[in-house]
C-alpha cells in the first residue's frame, strides 16, 4: 500500500491503509441457529475467524449508521485490513502510520474517531470498538459519494476502493482502479482491485454458507430446490427492475422506486428486485412471469394457509388488493422468508413477521403444486 499512498492525486482526507490480503449478506432481523451455526444479524460466527467474533455486535451497530452497509461487509473489511488485530501498525508513510483494527492514520482518525464505548480516547485508533464505528461512518461517507458520482459501479465497491486507495484515485479512474494500477516497485499489481475483489468474493461465499446453514433440512422437490436456487444469491444487492432468470442485472428508476437518499441506485447496481428473485428461484422448472402481481395471478388457484406453508411457497403483500401487490418473497421454512427487501438491502433471510408489515399480507400460493 505504500506505493498507493504516495499518489500524485491528492484526496481530501488521509487514507486508511490495507495491511493484509464476510459478506454482503444482509443483517437479518433475528438471529438463527442450526447445528454448529450461530448467526448474529447476518454474521455467521461459526465461519468468522474466532478472533473477530467478539466484535460482531459492534459491526452490527456500525452498519446501522448507514443504509448502504451491512455488518458482514464491515466485518469482512476489518478482517482484510488487520486480521481483527486492534494492535497492528502499518509501515510509516508520507501520510502517516495506519493503526488498529480498521487501519486509520492519525489525520483521518481526528476526523472520524469518537469515544463510542465510553472508555476514553487514550487508545485512539487502537480502540477496536471506537475504530469499528469510525470505519462505518467513513465508509458511509464514501458510499454517499459513490451514489452521487454517476460512475458505472456499485457505490459500496467504490467506497471499498476509496477506503483502500483514496477517493482521489476512484475519481481519477471513474470507478474501482483497474488491475494495472499500482505497478510501482515493491507494490503488488492491482492491490486496490484485489482488495475490493477479495472482500466481495469472500462475502458471497459466507453468504452462501449462511444460506445452507439456515436452510438445512429443506428436503427434496421443486419447492426446496427453488429455495436453494434463490439462496445462491444471498448478499446480492437489491436493484429495482434488475434481475433475470439468468442472474443479477442492472435495473432502472421510475421516478419513485430505485432511489436511495435521492440518488438512483438501480441503474448502476446489478441485482434483483423481489419478483425477479422469485422468478429466478423457480426458473426453469416453472417459468413465472416477471411482476409480483402477475406471479400471484398465475398461482392463485393454489392458495396456501399461513400455517400450512412449505419451502418454495410464494408470499405476497399489498396495500390495495391483489392487483396492487408490492412485494413477493419465497418461504424458506422455519418461519423465515428469503427475499430481496428494498433498495439499500441485499437478498437475505428474515423472519416472516419482520419481512414486511403484517397488515399488508394478502396470502401465499404454491407454484409447484
Amino acid at each position: 500500500m505504500k506505493a498507493l499512498v504516495k499518489a500524485a492525486i491528492a484526496v481530501g482526507t488521509a487514507i486508511p491503509l490495507g495491511m493484509l490480503g464476510l459478506l454482503l449478506a444482509g443483517a437479518s432481523a433475528v438471529d438463527a441457529s442450526g447445528p454448529g451455526v450461530t448467526l448474529v444479524n447476518g454474521l455467521n460466527l461459526s465461519l468468522m475467524p474466532e478472533k473477530g467474533r467478539k466484535y460482531a455486535p459492534w459491526y452490527v451497530k456500525s452498519a446501522a449508521q448507514c443504509p448502504g452497509l451491512t455488518p458482514a461487509l464491515l466485518a469482512a473489511q476489518g478482517y482484510q485490513e488487520s486480521g481483527f488485530n486492534p494492535e497492528i501498525e502499518g509501515p510509516p508513510t508520507a501520510h502517516g502510520t495506519a493503526k488498529g483494527i480498521a487501519q486509520f492514520i492519525d489525520s483521518t482518525w481526528a476526523t472520524w474517531g469518537r469515544d463510542e464505548d465510553g472508555d476514553g480516547t487514550a487508545l485512539g485508533a487502537k480502540d477496536a470498538e471506537d475504530a469499528i464505528m469510525a470505519q462505518g461512518r467513513y465508509m458511509c461517507r464514501m458510499v454517499h459519494d459513490g451514489e452521487k458520482s454517476g460512475y458505472d459501479d456499485d457505490p459500496v465497491r467504490l467506497a471499498l476502493a476509496g477506503y483502500n486507495a483514496g477517493w482521489g484515485w476512484v475519481s481519477h479512474f471513474r470507478g474501482v482502479p483497474p488491475i494495472e494500477f499500482a505497478r510501482e516497485a515493491g507494490e503488488a499489481e492491482g492491490q486496490t482491485y484485489h482488495y475490493v475483489k477479495v472482500i466481495t468474493e469472500n462475502a458471497a461465499k459466507w453468504s452462501a454458507a449462511i444460506g445452507s446453514a439456515s436452510l438445512s433440512g429443506l428436503g427434496t422437490g421443486s419447492g426446496p430446490d427453488a429455495v436453494r436456487h434463490a439462496a445462491s444469491q444471498l448478499g446480492v444487492p437489491y436493484s429495482w427492475g434488475g434481475g433475470t432468470p439468468s442472474g443479477p442485472s442492472r435495473g432502472f428508476c421510475d421516478g419513485r422506486n430505485g432511489y436511495l437518499r435521492g440518488t438512483c441506485m438501480a441503474s448502476t447496481t446489478p441485482g434483483f428486485d423481489c419478483s425477479s428473485l422469485t422468478q429466478y428461484a423457480w426458473w426453469p422448472s416453472l417459468k413465472l412471469p416477471r411482476v409480483a402481481a402477475d406471479q400471484y395471478e398465475v398461482t392463485a388457484s393454489r392458495p396456501v394457509a399461513k400455517d400450512q406453508l412449505q419451502p418454495g411457497d410464494l408470499m405476497f403483500w399489498s396495500k390495495g388488493g391483489t392487483r396492487a401487490i408490492y412485494h413477493v418473497a419465497i418461504y424458506a421454512g422455519g418461519g423465515q422468508v428469503l427475499h430481496a427487501p428494498r433498495t439499500g438491502k441485499p437478498v437475505q433471510i428474515q423472519a416472516v413477521d419482520a419481512a414486511m408489515p403484517a397488515a399488508d399480507y394478502v396470502g401465499a400460493t404454491r407454484p409447484g403444486a
